[in-house]
């Protein structure tokens, strides 16, 4: 029997260790012997290779309750030539470890990866299934109803925003607190900042989202009507939401290395425009790493997944990325298919039109129905000496 090998990519999620927890556990489960590749792609080609077989019992388990990506990550873009050497350099390596599969989780620029890999393989009839892994916070992929990583990162988003609300409801002068969250170019992050307000009657008073229409004059017409109502105003904002111009590096793919500091400009806006008292609270990376708040439901998922990954053994299967198909009815559920990497790749699901409210400035029962499910549920973490127990 051929050996797999995984590996993570991009930005690393809370629940990108629980995928590759059901990876390895299904490939193990056929007998197989799972290596991993340190940093992604990049590893591979430095050959910084580990096999996962310390991956097992309690192990195993603590990986899935474990956020960021144990085995490291990268941002590396292949050449669009296949025939640059690096191709044969990466199957070289594959031909030496005795690879017959190949899992590579991460977002849309993974996905790239993988479609450029499965292609190699097919032109050059080279016995290797390359497998795509969704995973991303930003639940931009398309033709998968979410992504693993999503729904813990939205509990964790809408758990701040109850815990905001009451913070910046203590006094009487009136003060506008906004809360700037990722989401370079889909709010569905954002979204999630309604949850509290739908749910529970209380949280982010307004919500804009990169898909909306939006202008700094609207936004502060909104504010000061809400002011005029309520002392305390808590306003939530993608990272991706047109505030301002910005300039800054591109990264290998062409994305915005950093778009933090729209909060903090509209903020300074609402203090010299409006006069009253305003901060900013920007997420950043806490978003992405907080183990100590997951959805039990995504890190199940997220399992789930993976070891639908490793059971996709045959040829027809290369290029694929596996993806999630939400079920039909009022109980909430997913089932697991297949779909081409191809179709994937460098491209980004926005928020639908419908899950944002007339007014551009919250969202609508849809959106809320949509995300909702998503969040459900806790994990029961280990503790030492006050601290989560997370495997190092």
């Amino acid at each position: 029997m051929k050996n797999a090998i995984v590996g993570q990519s991009g930005g690393p999620t809370s629940a990108i260790n629980a995928t590759l927890r059901g990876v390895v556990q299904g490939f193990v489960k056929r007998g197989g012997t799972v290596f991993g590749m340190h940093n992604g792609i990049q590893g591979l080609l430095d050959e910084d290779i580990v096999n996962l077989e310390y991956l097992k019992g309690e192990a195993l388990t603590l990986l899935s309750k474990t956020p960021a990506a144990h085995l490291g990550s990268c941002r590396m873009r292949l050449p669009d030539d296949l025939s640059q050497p690096v191709y044969n350099k990466i199957f070289s390596i594959f031909e030496k470890y005795n690879i017959g599969y190949v899992y590579y989780i991460g977002g849309n620029d993974s996905m790239d990866t993988v479609d450029k890999l499965s292609r190699y393989a097919k032109i050059n009839s080279v016995d290797v299934c390359i497998i795509g892994v969704p995973k991303t916070i930003d639940n931009d992929l398309v033709l998968t109803d979410h992504t693993p990583g999503y729904g813990s990162c939205a509990k964790y988003v809408a758990g701040t925003v109850c815990e905001l609300d009451l913070d910046v409801s203590v006094y009487t002068k009136p003060s506008v607190t906004i809360l700037e969250v990722m989401g370079r170019e889909a709010g569905w992050i954002g979204m999630a900042a309604a949850l509290p307000k739908y749910l529970l009657g209380r949280g982010s008073d307004l919500v804009y989202l990169p898909e909306g229409d939006f202008s700094c004059d609207k936004f502060l017409s909104d504010v000061e009507k809400l002011l005029s109502r309520q002392n305390s105003l808590l306003v939530t904002v993608s990272e991706g939401v047109p505030a301002y111009e910005r300039v800054g590096d591109m990264d290998v793919f062409g994305h915005a290395v950093s778009l933090s500091g729209c909060g903090a400009y509209l903020s300074k806006m609402v203090k010299e425009r409006l006069k009253c008292k305003s901060r900013a609270v920007e997420l950043s990376l806490t978003q992405r790493c907080a183990g100590h708040l997951t959805s039990r439901t995504d890190i199940e998922e997220s399992v789930r997944l993976g070891e639908f990954a490793s059971s996709l053994v045959g040829v027809e299967f290369n290029g694929s990325m596996v993806a999630m198909v939400r079920k039909a009815g009022d109980v909430y559920g997913v089932d697991f298919t297949c779909v081409p990497a191809s179709e994937v790749a460098n491209r980004v699901k926005k928020v639908p039109v419908d899950f944002i409210n007339d007014e551009q400035n919250f969202v609508t029962q849809r959106c809320i129905d949509y995300v909702s499910p998503l969040i459900v549920g806790e994990i029961d973490l280990e503790y030492v000496m006050g601290m989560p127990k997370y495997l190092r």
